[in-house]
């Protein structure tokens, strides 16, 4: 059959693919040997970075050759003069070009290329952005780009407003963009930064103050621009309600304000001679001091406290959980050096003392350990504010915020406090202009709309509620708890999550109708809860009733709760006790139908001094033998035991 071409079989084909494979595995196996070779013996010259090239132009993510590279130019500097070496590098930059389109995701070869642009004598940022650009058109998502591209522009200093048009025109051709959408919200606090310093009430005009760092800023946009915002990404919604990177804007776009930091909370107890103070947010490695004043001239002592030994004349502040500090314990006088047992935490401070009163100032310092237990129990130094018939004068500063709070102990009072409410903190949302109201409220018609269209779409469902509750979350409380059931059923994958946040919500709304109440008893039965939060507003309770919900534990944060007289959390799936530990007034314990199932989960109760009642039925730990007399050694206290 002559003329005709030989068709191989595919038996051939793969055998002449396996044999050229082997014949560049040996080359680059010989390659590679000789240029470890050439890094052992320290040879740093054009050869070896030539012969570094031929093996990253076929694999561009071998970083130990990349390490050789920047040894042989760096070498180089010392032995060319500038002109020479930006050649040198505009080479290594041409070079860095064909292997990310080989890989345009090579960590090495991004890393590289922002090494060279660094040390570039005379560099062109323009044509960076121009390959980032370039990068970014055939891949929107290619966060080695997007950061590469962030230090060019810090670098070369674009300016802010020039890289939101950026994020225009991307967004624009893509509203599938997450970089796009998340880079915006990154420029937006730049360009339109919320006021520090609204104007006060009195008419005085703000404080100035330098501009915010990036560490500082405070990450919010001023208003006027939020209301811009929302026309775009609900233009990105409206058109692919299931994409979403939009929603995930949208979200970021109606989060709440950054509490200010404040002491929220100062209680005084004459009895138990205990201080406790809530924060408006976590505290960790803050300032942290005392000041109480009295009559009569002050004697100065300077205290240092390491980790170990004993209390000696001081008040030790330990934190209580995550938001929450009290001090309690021993108090002996002595001058000099003074220590306590608190592993891991170093502790100093300056106070004064007036010899034959109490304590008159005190400042301490804590640098806190994340190892500290939830809650860490020190009397108050006897005597100090037992006395009813005088008045006691506490002020607590917060020394690092500049800011303080005074309370005092009127005569003949056992308790006392002095706190913000969370309605007068608008806590639980954000104060809202009549302007900003109306166009959330044009929102929230606009995202109605929607689920009418979309009535299974679960990102205009969440954000419904998150309108609802920026809005009016008390008005809006019977609408969030059906769509929260919607969500259930049509995401049932994060059901758990949406049983959280549901939690959390009708939590802050139990808490908001106890204070318009103005009462001191916190119930929440029935609701269907998975979590407790926001415990350091319930610093004042005396009463809670979590009954009938679906709760697991009592966390580690619930020892906040100093004032609690009365436990009601029957009928839930309940384990552990962790968090009733140190309530100094707690009397009465419902646990009917849990899961307690040892002795040693109601170990907690014993540091309860207080405690009489105590319902364990339905709980497997009942049927512990000799459960009763086990229980009556552990809790000497309890009079009424019901099992």
């Amino acid at each position: 059959m002559h003329g005709r071409v030989k068709v191989k079989s595919t038996a051939q084909q793969e055998e002449e693919k396996r044999k050229e494979r082997e014949k560049k595995l040996k080359l680059y196996i010989t390659a590679r040997d000789a240029c470890f070779s050439k890094r052992k013996e320290g040879v740093l010259d054009d050869d070896a970075l030539q012969l570094s090239q031929q093996l990253l132009s076929s694999n561009p993510d071998f970083a130990t050759l990349w390490n050789y590279r920047r040894e042989i130019l760096m070498h180089m500097e010392t032995v060319k003069n500038e002109d020479e070496m930006q050649k040198v590098y505009e080479a290594e930059l041409s070079f860095l070009e064909s292997c990310l389109k080989m890989n345009p995701k090579s960590y090495g070869s991004w890393h590289h290329r922002c090494w060279v642009s660094t040390r570039l004598p005379r560099p062109d940022w323009a044509r960076e952005l121009s390959l980032c650009d370039r990068c970014l058109s055939l891949d929107d998502r290619n966060f080695h780009c997007w950061d590469y591209r962030r230090m060019v522009v810090k670098m070369s200093g674009v300016p802010v407003d020039q890289e939101l048009a950026f994020t225009d025109r991307l967004i624009g051709s893509n509203f599938s963009n997450y970089s796009s959408w998340h880079y915006r919200s990154t420029l937006l606090p730049l360009l339109h930064p919320e006021s520090p310093d609204p104007p006060s009430p009195s008419g005085e005009p703000p404080r100035s103050s330098p501009p915010p760092s990036p560490q500082s800023h405070s990450h919010r946009v001023c208003e006027e621009q939020l209301l811009k915002e929302y026309e775009l990404v609900r233009n990105a919604f409206f058109t692919d309600p299931n994409d979403q990177s939009a929603w995930f804007y949208y979200r970021w776009l109606l989060g709440r304000a950054e509490r200010e930091e404040i002491i929220s909370c100062v209680f005084v107890s004459r009895e138990e001679e205990r201080v406790a103070v809530a924060f408006s947010r976590p505290v960790n490695c803050n300032l942290q001091g005392v000041n109480r004043s009295l009559q009569g001239p002050p004697t100065e002592y300077d205290t240092r406290l390491p980790a170990g030994g004993t209390i000696n004349k001081v008040m030790v502040w330990h934190r209580l959980s995550a938001c929450c500090w009290y001090s309690t314990g021993s108090y002996r006088e002595s001058s000099g050096e003074a220590s306590t047992h608190v592993s891991n935490t170093a502790l100093s401070g300056r106070f004064f003392y007036h010899s034959g009163t109490t304590l008159l100032m005190f400042y301490l310092w804590a640098a806190l350990s994340k190892s500290l237990t939830p809650a860490q129990i020190c009397d108050l130094p006897p005597g100090t504010i037992s006395d009813i018939v005088n008045e006691h004068n506490l002020t607590v500063h917060w020394t690092e915020k500049h800011t303080h709070r005074d309370c005092a102990l009127y005569t003949g009072r056992c308790e006392s406090w002095c706190r913000d409410s969370a309605t007068d903190q608008e806590l639980f949302r954000s104060e809202l202009s009549v302007e900003k109201t109306s166009v959330l409220q044009s929102e929230l018609d606009s995202c109605n709309q929607l689920q009418e269209l979309e009535p299974l779409n679960k990102w205009c469902l969440l954000t419904v509620i998150l309108l609802m509750r920026a809005l009016d979350p008390l008005g809006y409380e019977k609408e969030t708890l059906a769509h929260f059931q919607t969500l259930k059923e049509v995401d049932p994958m994060r059901s758990a999550y949406y049983s959280d946040l549901c939690s959390k919500f009708m939590i802050e709304n139990t808490i908001l109708k106890m204070e318009y109440a103005e009462v001191r008893v916190f119930s929440i039965a029935d609701k269907n809860l998975t979590t407790l939060c926001h415990l350091d507003q319930l610093l004042l309770v005396t009463h809670i009733s979590l009954s009938s919900n679906q709760l697991e534990q009592l966390p580690p944060q619930f020892a906040m709760l100093q004032c609690l007289e009365v436990l009601e959390a029957d009928n839930n799936k309940i384990e552990k006790l962790e968090g009733v530990y140190q309530l100094p007034k707690l009397e009465e314990v419902l646990l009917r139908n849990n899961k307690i199932s040892t002795l040693a989960d109601l170990q907690p109760l014993a540091s309860c001094p207080k405690l009489k009642h105590l319902d364990l039925r339905g709980n497997p730990v009942t049927q512990t033998d000799n459960i009763e007399a086990e229980l009556a050694e552990l809790l000497p206290s309890v009079t009424h035991l019901l099992l």
